[in-house]
């Protein structure tokens, strides 16, 4: 009895240990598709496997999956084109599940083409077996090869599909740029995000994250507000904010905000994990982990940091009124009072005052008026007149006719 209740409480220790559900992240590779339904189907195990179609007249096929289409003869093989890393693995229509599209294949013969891309294929996916029963023994096969042209190739290929997965909500993408997705693209959770990954922690002195949030808009109502899971619980003080905690619906054209603000309250060696889950409407949820680094512990209200940036606000509206002032002012004194030079400077008539009250008189600033007597009288004050001026007259010289 006491190693059954010993048990039953070590599974849950390490049931609250874990902070987080599995997210819906990005395949290892771009071998994968979504179903008509949104599902996600992953191919990766059937990557570069080897499709081979034996024609009895011309060359023969050669399909590797999610690699590339060519034909083979004793002349040599011929490229149909390669598997895009963009992945061009969509669901099918009709009687079709799939459908790949290879592009690149070789130039020569086919310099026409759409957009010079050379021979292309396409592979047209059914899951199960053929319907004139080719694949009897085999783990999939091709079933029949059209070609439309020299330079295009129809292939339907038979192939055993797995269950479907989880219910992803496409198009929808999380970044650090309202036209990035470094976090989740297309409503997968990127390689990095998916779990705690300490190489990608935020350094303790970045006190915040914004994130940009981009969804279909026709599909934008289903995607409501996040919430977010830290561990450990204690130690790391995060608040969300923004429109997107709001409630604002995403757009591509008007993206919404999540605004992530963590403070260091406990210092230590290993990063915080802070999962953030964005509940959507009828779908798979959007998680994905962020790590913070606290190397030392934080003020409250931000520090220094915040104060300095209050400062520099202020200064900014100082010097922007400051500016505006002395300008209006030195055109109101130039058209309408008439005044030149210093004079129509703002305060330039209170700063005379001043400087006549402290130096002394005709010690101050001088009006242009008095600047003429002022000069008469240098003359005076360089060589005062002697007793001998008085008497001395100049030599007089008279001009006219004689």
């Amino acid at each position: 009895m006491r190693c059954s209740m010993a048990f039953a409480i070590l599974c849950l220790g390490v049931l609250l240990q874990i902070p987080w559900m599995a997210s819906v992240s990005m395949p290892t590779s771009n071998c994968y598709a979504f179903d008509n339904s949104s599902r996600l189907v992953d191919f990766n195990g059937w990557s570069g496997y080897l499709f081979e179609y034996d024609q009895q007249q011309g060359p023969d096929l050669i399909v590797r999956f999610c690699k590339d289409v060519e034909s083979r003869s004793q002349t040599g093989y011929v490229s149909f084109g390669r598997f895009d890393k963009f992945n061009y693995f969509v669901a099918g229509s009709g009687q079709h599940d799939f459908m790949q599209e290879f592009y690149n294949g070789d130039l020569m013969g086919c310099e026409q083409s759409y957009d010079k891309m050379g021979r292309t294929a396409q592979v047209n996916m059914v899951c199960g077996n053929c319907s004139n029963g080719l694949c009897k023994g085999r783990p999939g096969c091709i079933c029949n090869v059209t070609y439309e042209s020299n330079c295009r190739v129809l292939v339907d290929l038979a192939i055993p599909c797995g269950k479907p997965g989880p219910h992803v909500f496409q198009g929808f993408t999380v970044g650090f740029h309202p036209r990035s997705w470094e976090l989740v693209y297309n409503g997968l959770t990127q390689i990095g995000f998916e779990k705690p990954r300490h190489d990608f922690s935020f350094h303790t002195g970045q006190t915040q994250v914004v994130l940009f949030m981009t969804a279909v808009a026709s599909l934008s109502s289903l995607v409501q507000k996040p919430s977010l899971k830290v561990h450990p619980d204690n130690g790391l003080e995060v608040r969300l904010s923004g429109s997107a905690d709001k409630g604002k619906p995403p757009t591509t054209l008007s993206p919404s905000m999540l605004i992530v603000d963590w403070r260091c309250e406990v210092a230590r060696d290993t990063p915080y994990e802070v999962n953030i889950t964005i509940p959507v409407e009828g779908y798979e949820p959007i998680q994905f982990v962020l790590t913070k680094q606290c190397d030392y512990t934080q003020d409250p209200g931000g520090g220094r940091t915040r104060g300095w940036a209050i400062f520099g606000v202020l200064s900014c509206i100082f010097f922007v009124f400051s500016t505006l002032f002395c300008c209006g002012g030195f055109i109101y004194k130039t058209k309408v009072e008439r005044q030149r030079g210093i004079d129509a400077l703002p305060g330039m008539t209170i700063l005379s005052a001043c400087l006549e009250t402290v130096s002394g008189v005709g010690h101050g600033y001088s009006r242009p008026e008095e600047v003429n007597s002022a000069f008469g009288s240098e003359a005076s004050w360089e060589r005062p007149p002697g007793p001998s001026q008085g008497t001395w007259k100049p030599s007089e010289r008279k001009y006219g006719a004689i």
